[in-house]
């Protein structure tokens, strides 16, 4: 049984990495998500046969409680909502690598090898930190931290307590038997460290956070699959945190700045001072107006953003795009990597809504297609399209790759209110003499623009 057991593990593990693979294109990303989901059944079904197991009516009783949370969440959570959803998800997996590490030292099972001790306590501290700095990414993204907070001397006394809660860990990874109190400290710091890292981190900077938790947490399950002696939670922890990783970099990367300066020199609400004033003024359009300019543009671009996600209008916007192409305007849509408030949020979107892979573009393969098109149509986005990336090395955002939103004959944004983006810093673009603004929300804008595009039709 135990030889058909690890032979099923290794199947299932196999099954993960072509599921991660498949997720890397669009047009195979729903077949991936369900190889996955099947090898993970697959695996806890498996499990339940490893020789000495106990305790099956808990296990049973959590896994249909679990289940039945996750499949309520997942029918009912708006698209809009999902980044916090993945985020405490994320926070989870961390908690649950960390409640193990718990569980092991409670029963001495890392007494064997100095080893195995050290990983669990490793293991623990990242799955901690984690757990609290998934908790706290949802609270922000939830609304229910809508500030930044920072500690005296924040990035010292993050350095310290990390230091201290390692010198804990190792100390409990070398005991035969760890106190109970000594344990409870140490998950305490850990706790801390993840909540006090996340804190001062803002909007601008949450695709990353959430992207590096990620990581973190795949890290966790694979020390912690090595305590359990369990080579499948070893494969799909370090899958996870190599593909955590590597998102990670390049969403950093995509915002030209370091994970160091994303975490220890976060941009905050406070930014805009930081990037100057803006000279020029808003000059507003109608939807009527946005409605005929799209109507006699020869190309326009699309460039989504959380406005987009917020008004529910990916629909409608694929509806005006439809029409548009049928006018004979041609029509593409521009994703920059950090547009939104996780990786991919706007390509999900938009797939949702039923818009073609082929007409959906990253930000390398359509910038250069700007200086030639009639219309940029920006729908919710700010820092993405924030020219002073380019220019004002006094912005925080200076040398962040952005969409040459402005090099287009006309730039029209579709946008809430005349406050400053997520980050809190103000945009360039919207004071060019080439940007008009048709503020509203979006849904009610590009529902008016779609009647008005019809009248122009009739």
């Amino acid at each position: 049984m135990s030889t058909f057991i690890q032979f099923v593990y290794f199947l299932v593990a196999i099954v993960f990495i072509l599921g991660l693979k498949a997720m890397s294109s669009p047009a195979t990303a729903r077949r991936g998500v369900q190889w996955a989901g099947y090898a993970m059944v697959a695996a806890v079904l498996v499990t339940f046969y490893v020789p000495g197991l106990h305790h099956f009516g808990l296990m049973i009783t959590a896994i249909v409680i679990g289940a039945a949370i996750a499949w309520y969440l997942g029918k009912t959570v708006k698209m809009t909502d999902m980044p916090q959803m993945v985020a405490i998800y994320n926070g989870m997996g961390g908690g649950a690598a960390a409640a193990i590490a718990a569980v092991a030292f409670l029963l001495g099972e890392t007494v064997h090898a100095a080893s195995v001790g050290v990983l669990a306590a490793l293991g623990a501290i990242i799955g901690a930190v984690a757990f609290a700095g998934s908790c706290v990414a949802f609270a922000k993204l939830q609304g229910l931290l809508k500030k930044t907070y920072r500690v005296p001397q924040q990035n010292n006394v993050v350095f310290f307590l990390a230091l201290f809660t390692v010198g804990i860990g190792l100390t409990i990874g070398f005991s035969s038997h760890p106190g109970g109190f000594e344990l409870t400290v140490f998950f305490l710091l850990a706790l801390a460290l993840g909540a006090l890292l996340t804190l001062p981190i803002g909007g601008a900077d949450m695709p990353v956070v959430i992207s590096l938790l990620n990581a973190f947490t795949g890290l966790a399950v694979g020390f912690e699959g090595y305590v359990l002696a369990n080579p499948l939670l070893i494969v799909a922890g370090t899958v996870v945190g190599a593909s955590g990783t590597l998102l990670t970099l390049l969403m950093a990367k995509a915002m030209n700045r370091s994970i160091r300066t994303v975490i220890f020199a976060p941009i905050t609400g406070e930014a805009q001072e930081a990037g100057g004033e803006v000279t020029g003024s808003l000059k507003e359009y109608s939807p009527d107006d946005a409605a005929a300019t799209l109507r006699y543009a020869q190309k326009v671009i699309i460039v989504p953003g959380y406005g987009m996600a917020v008004a529910g209008a990916q629909h409608k916007v694929w509806e005006m795009a439809q029409l548009l192409e049928e006018a004979g305007v041609e029509v593409k849509f521009a994703i920059h990597p950090v547009a939104g408030r996780m990786p991919g949020h706007m390509n999900v979107l938009l797939a949702e809504a039923g818009v073609p892979y082929d007409k959906i573009f990253d930000l390398e393969e359509i910038n250069a297609e700007f200086a030639q098109t009639d219309v940029a149509l920006v729908i919710g986005a700010n820092d993405v399209v924030n020219p002073a990336a380019r220019t004002n090395k006094a912005s925080p955002i200076y040398g962040m790759p952005i969409l040459n939103v402005d090099q287009a004959r006309e730039v029209l944004v579709i946008k809430r209110g005349k406050g400053t983006g997520y980050s809190g810093i103000e945009n360039e673009l919207f004071y060019r003499d080439n940007c008009h603004m048709v503020y509203g929300s979006a849904q009610e804008v590009v529902a008016r623009i779609i009647q008005r595009l019809k009248e122009l039709e009739a």
